[in-house]
């Protein structure tokens, strides 16, 4: 093995919302690392508009979340889903939301979703992972090759004609559904590798809002006498759309032709567009067998593929990222145990089978009327038409409604068998998905509750571990504290006496995990504070807790 020409602690392959999300929570934790993305950079063609209340509360814990809501997209813009037979025909149905600057806060956190188009969020993250002087993105650099040993992982990487050598204490494949990482590592995906062969046009017009009667909406969804066969999305609420020609397990190539064709049809009149890059692309929906090998992740698309029927796919990666930040951190400061990133598959790969089955329903959903056609009625008019359509419509949209409304998948995933969490012995909570109720149960997400004007509970936590001391009088963390502070664990101390958060998070002390998830909680000390501190950090398996890990510093 040659030797390495630069050494970092981490090396993320991938610059991307996921890859860049990992780099910038490296960077606001303080540790150095290095990204590299084989192209320029740009986005052609927006993957992602949706940035999910999840994703918006990571923003907030790492200040951008000004930068999210002045993007481009207007503030304005209405963001109704509405179900047609043409834009100059027949609505089936509609499903109303306010605009980004109406819709108000959800009771369960400080944030709610917005709307941020790929190619106005990617240059967001970039921005937040550049502004740290310890992060290096390097452009235009592939990676071709990798080895691994117990110590290292010596990446060789290409770029502009030259080839060179990266040794990295880990590598963390964000490099999408074609993965050279996750190739390079051997692990393989399970799954239907083949939803619907899918054609994605990205058009502008700025006569397309003026030919029609909707009026302004994020997507429209088009349904034939065949069922559902395309659709159209405002991406940034202007000129500029996406539109989508569904298509079915059968692979087909269109002509820009037939895709203009096919415009126009959705459209139901001519009118003055142009097609500005067309994009071929697979729905799957597959799993990583394994997140990992060694000292080598993968997070993203790299580990999990999914419809993009409910937005979930880089939320989930976000998350993920999320996860694998402060663990890395840990290892890299020396305080992490050797059970800490081998957690990191335990905790993530079963939100996303969720998250990914749930996005195939959704599409199962929207396409359901092509086994069982439209009544050919809705498409004639007369009050017998209007009849059929309004029952017809209505159908539809109720069917539809559980993609549009899933706070549940974005807040509600608990970390239910993680081997660096202390359950408490409380059942797990039922699964909601248009709703979510908070709670402070081991592995889930600690709950938002406002303390103070504009600060919620969620601003606590983030660098270290925040240990809550709830209610009055405070309870004593005297050995909670000597043990963190013994194994070097950063843990902050917070006092909180008001009632009310006491009551939602259910026991008078909550350990927080750094990303915001419960690590432990009772209602006084634990007799043995050192073997909590030793599993939520990592040294020792809750599942084998007697087995200290020796390499964690003591």
């Amino acid at each position: 093995m040659a030797a390495a020409s630069n050494h970092t602690p981490v090396l993320i392959v991938g610059g991307g919302p996921v890859g860049f999300a990992l780099a910038g929570d490296l960077g606001w934790r303080g540790v150095p690392c290095v990204l590299i993305e084989k192209t320029d950079g740009a986005v052609v063609q927006p993957k992602m508009d949706l940035v999910g209340v999840r994703t918006m509360e990571f923003c907030r814990r790492w200040g951008i979340v000004d930068w999210v809501e002045s993007c481009p997209y207007p503030r304005d813009y209405k963001q109704d889903y509405v179900y047609v037979t043409t834009l100059t025909g027949y609505e089936l149905g509609r499903e109303p939301f306010p605009s980004l600057g109406d819709e108000p806060l959800p009771p369960q956190s400080p944030q709610k979703r917005e709307r941020c188009p790929q190619d106005m969020f990617d240059p967001i993250l970039k921005r937040f992972a550049g502004s740290f002087a310890h992060v290096e993105l390097n452009y235009e650099t592939e990676l071709i090759g990798l080895e691994q040993t117990q110590e290292r992982v010596i990446a060789t990487v290409a770029a502009r004609g030259e080839t060179r050598q990266i040794a990295a204490d880990h590598v963390i494949g964000a490099d999408g559904g074609a993965s050279t990482v996750r190739s390079l590592a051997g692990i393989t995906m399970s799954g239907n590798a083949v939803l619907t062969y899918t054609t994605n046009a990205i058009i502008r017009s700025s006569t397309l809002r003026s030919v029609h009667d909707k009026g302004d909406a994020y997507r429209f969804i088009f349904i034939g006498p065949e069922g559902t066969w395309a659709t159209i999305v405002a991406i940034d609420g202007r000129d500029r759309y996406r539109f989508s020609l569904i298509g079915s397990t059968t692979k087909k190539t269109y002509s820009e032709r037939e895709i203009r064709e096919a415009v126009v049809k959705a459209v139901g009149v001519n009118f003055e567009f142009e097609i500005e890059s067309v994009l071929p692309w697979i729905r799957r929906e597959l799993i990583a067998d394994s997140y990992g090998a060694g000292r080598i992740y993968i997070a993203g698309d790299a580990a999990h593929l999914m419809s993009p029927t409910g937005g979930f796919g880089m939320n989930t990666g976000i998350a993920d990222s999320v996860d694998l930040g402060w663990k890395l951190a840990a290892m890299t400061e020396g305080w992490g145990g050797r059970h800490l990133l081998s957690s990191y598959e335990v905790e993530r790969r079963p939100v996303a089978l969720r998250n990914v089955q749930e996005a195939s329903g959704n599409l199962n959903r929207m396409l359901s009327n092509r086994a069982q056609r439209p009544p050919a009625s809705i498409f004639s008019p007369g009050p017998a038409g209007d009849h059929d359509r309004a029952e017809y419509g209505a159908k539809f949209a109720e069917s539809m409604r559980r993609e549009w409304f899933t706070i549940g998948v974005h807040l509600g995933f608990y970390y239910e068998a993680s081997p660096i969490c202390w359950p408490d012995g409380t059942p797990p909570p039922v699964f909601e998905l248009a709703d979510y109720k908070q709670t402070a149960r081991p592995g889930s997400r600690a709950p938002h509750a406002w303390i103070g004007p504009h600060r919620s509970t969620l601003d606590l936590f983030g660098r270290g571990f925040t240990l809550l001391q709830l209610g009055s009088p405070a309870m004593d963390v005297s050995r909670l504290h000597e043990a963190a502070a013994h194994r070097g664990v950063p843990v902050t101390i917070v006092k909180i006496s008001d009632d009310r958060v006491s009551e939602l998070y259910g026991r008078r002390l909550v350990l927080v995990r750094p990303d915001g998830h419960v690590a432990w909680r009772g209602n006084s000390e634990p007799e043995d504070a050192g073997a909590v501190i030793d599993v939520v950090s990592g040294r020792r398996s809750y599942t084998d807790p007697e087995k200290p890990d020796a390499h964690a510093r003591m």
